[in-house]
C-alpha cells in the first residue's frame, strides 16, 4: 500500500440480523495517519460497521479494502494489522496489569514478548502499576492497560469503539493526547464517540443513523452543510418558552444548553419571523449563535426518526 492510498475504502457494505437492515450502503474511506471520527445514537450500526472493518464480521453486500485487504477474502490478514478496542472492557481482572499484556503477547505469538510488553507499559505509562490487578483498576486506568494490550502488536489501524465511555474528564483528555501521538506517528485512527468535544478533535468525521451514513467530512464542512441558523436566548421561564416556540414554522429545534435555549433552523429568513415577536419582549436576551456540531446531529438524528416513520 502507498502512501496516498486510503487505509479504509469500503462501498455499498450492507449488514442484516434476522431480517433487520442494520447497516445501509456504507461508503467510508480513512487517510494513513488520520483520526477519523463516527458518530451516531445507540443502535445506528457503528459497531456493526466496525466489526465488517477489521474482519470480524462478514458483510452481506458490497465491497472494500482495509489496509489493502479484502474485507471479504482476507479478514485474517486484516485482524493481524489492525488494534480493535471494544466498548466494554475485556481483559482479565484476575490478572495483574502486566500478565494482562503478556496473555496477549502470547495470543499475538510474538517473538521476543518480554521486551514488547516492557515497552508497552514504559510507553503508556503503566510501569508503576505492572503487578496491580486489572480489576481494581480506575475506568481510566483500564482503558489505558486496553490501548496498551491492542497495540503490542504494532498495527498500523486502530478501530476503538467509544473507547472513553464511562471516564472521567482528565482521563479522556489524557487518552485523547495519546491517540495523537500515535496519528503523527502514520497511526490511522477509527473512533467512535457520544461526546462532541471528541468530535471536534477529530480529522474528519461521518455521522451513520439507521445504518446510514448522513453526513461526513471535516467537522467544519459537516456545521456548513447543515445550514443551520441558530439563535440563543436567556432569561426567567425558558421551559416555557420552548414549548411555545416548538410548533412555529421555521423552528426545527429547540435545546436546552445550560441556562440557555439554542433555536435552529434551515430557513434563516422564516425563523427570525417566527421568533421575532418574542425577540421584541423584555423577558428574553437573544443573540445570534454559531451552530455546534451538538444541534448539528440533532438535527440529522431526528430527521432520520422522521424519514424512518
Amino acid at each position: 500500500m502507498n502512501d496516498d492510498a486510503f487505509v479504509i475504502d469500503v462501498a455499498g457494505v450492507n449488514k442484516s440480523f434476522n431480517g433487520k437492515r442494520v447497516v445501509r450502503d456504507l461508503d467510508m474511506q480513512v487517510r494513513r495517519g488520520e483520526i477519523y471520527g463516527f458518530l451516531g445514537p445507540n443502535g445506528s450500526g457503528k459497531t456493526t460497521s466496525i466489526r465488517m472493518l477489521c474482519g470480524l464480521l462478514t458483510p452481506d453486500s458490497g465491497r472494500g479494502t482495509c489496509l489493502g485487504y479484502d474485507i471479504i477474502r482476507e479478514t485474517a490478514e486484516i485482524k493481524r494489522r489492525v488494534g480493535y478496542m471494544t466498548q466494554r472492557f475485556s481483559l482479565y481482572e484476575d490478572l495483574s496489569i502486566q500478565e494482562n499484556l503478556d496473555f496477549m503477547a502470547r495470543m499475538y505469538g510474538m517473538p521476543n514478548r518480554r521486551q514488547v510488553v516492557t515497552d508497552a507499559l514504559q510507553r503508556l505509562g503503566l510501569t508503576d502499576r505492572r503487578r496491580q490487578l486489572a480489576g481494581t483498576l480506575s475506568g481510566g486506568w483500564k482503558q489505558r492497560m486496553a490501548l496498551a494490550a491492542c497495540m503490542l502488536h504494532a498495527p498500523q489501524l486502530l478501530l476503538l469503539d467509544e473507547p472513553t465511555a464511562g471516564v472521567d474528564p482528565k482521563a479522556r483528555r489524557d487518552f485523547w493526547s495519546e491517540i495523537y501521538t500515535l496519528a503523527a506517528t502514520g497511526i490511522s485512527v477509527l473512533v467512535s464517540t457520544h461526546y462532541m468535544d471528541e468530535a471536534e478533535r477529530c480529522h474528519r468525521l461521518a455521522y451513520i443513523a439507521d445504518g446510514r451514513l448522513l453526513a461526513r467530512g471535516t467537522p467544519q464542512q459537516v456545521l456548513e452543510a447543515a445550514g443551520l441558523t441558530t439563535w440563543s436566548v436567556e432569561g426567567e421561564g425558558l421551559q416555557q418558552l420552548a414549548a411555545q416556540l416548538r410548533d412555529l414554522p421555521g423552528v426545527e429545534q429547540v435545546v436546552p444548553f445550560g441556562a440557555t435555549l439554542h433555536v435552529s433552523g434551515t430557513d434563516a429568513a422564516l425563523l427570525a419571523q417566527s421568533i421575532a415577536p418574542y425577540q421584541a419582549s423584555a423577558d428574553y436576551r437573544w443573540s445570534a449563535a454559531r451552530p455546534g456540531l451538538e444541534d448539528v446531529f440533532i438535527q440529522l438524528m431526528e430527521h432520520a426518526q422522521d424519514n424512518g416513520a
